[in-house]
């Protein structure tokens, strides 16, 4: 019973810490944000990795890039516009843009 105790409690702490790297994926595909990014390739837009290294070091970069997300943006990374998504919520955009800066894990 001792030795089960500690296992679970790993367990349990390891599906914790990975849910909301889970939910921000199933947020990105809910809102087809994968239908132009992908995590390490350049697809219609850029990859989130790429996008991850161009704000390292921002100290804004969050509220930048929540902002791109729900407002959308142009000429940031060439001719072609990244659409606003002005229906999704400041806080699904925030953990979206969390996940990115993140090398969207």
């Amino acid at each position: 019973m001792k030795l089960l105790l500690p296992s679970l409690a790993v367990a349990v702490t390891a599906v914790l810490l990975s849910t909301p790297a889970l939910a921000n994926k199933e947020l990105a595909q809910k809102n087809a944000c994968l239908a132009c990014h992908a995590v390490d390739k350049k697809l219609v837009g850029p990859a989130y990795l790429d996008v991850a290294k161009k704000y390292t070091g921002q100290a804004d970069a969050l509220a930048v890039l929540t902002a791109s997300i729900q407002k959308g943006s142009t000429g940031k990374w060439g001719a072609v516009p990244m659409p606003a998504q002005p229906a999704m919520s400041e806080a699904d955009a925030k953990a979206l843009a969390a996940w990115v800066l993140g090398g969207a894990k």
